[in-house]
């Protein structure tokens, strides 16, 4: 988080999966520009938070970018991540010029489409 917010990022954090996608339901569009997605949560892991998100009924609520962060760094998981509809995976630890690259490039790419 420390990080996230030297780098100019204002930061939020949902304890867990479920509270991740009320805040998400609840928001207003454009409010958030991504979500880091742990994937081991409690109550609902990260596939089924992003896949919860994916299904809400505002597109523009259902496609605000997501990018796994994990532990989980095998071929099985980063599947697994994008099969649930994520759009990068971030393997932990966590390098941190692959990480703002990351956010870079999926910031630029939403920005150009508007």
């Amino acid at each position: 988080m420390e990080l996230l917010t030297d780098s100019g990022f204002i930061v939020e954090t949902a304890e867990d999966g479920t509270v991740a996608v009320e805040k998400v339901k609840n928001s207003v569009p454009g409010y958030y520009s991504l979500i880091l997605m742990d994937v081991q949560m409690p109550k609902m892991n990260g596939y089924d938070a992003a896949r919860a998100i994916r299904a809400l009924d505002n597109p523009d609520l259902a496609g605000i970018p997501i990018v796994a962060m994990t532990a989980n760094a095998f071929d099985e998981d980063r599947r697994k991540a994008f099969e649930s509809g994520m759009n990068a995976h971030i393997a932990k630890p966590i390098d941190v010029e692959k990480l703002l690259g990351v956010l870079a490039g999926i910031l630029k790419e939403r920005a150009d489409k508007k």
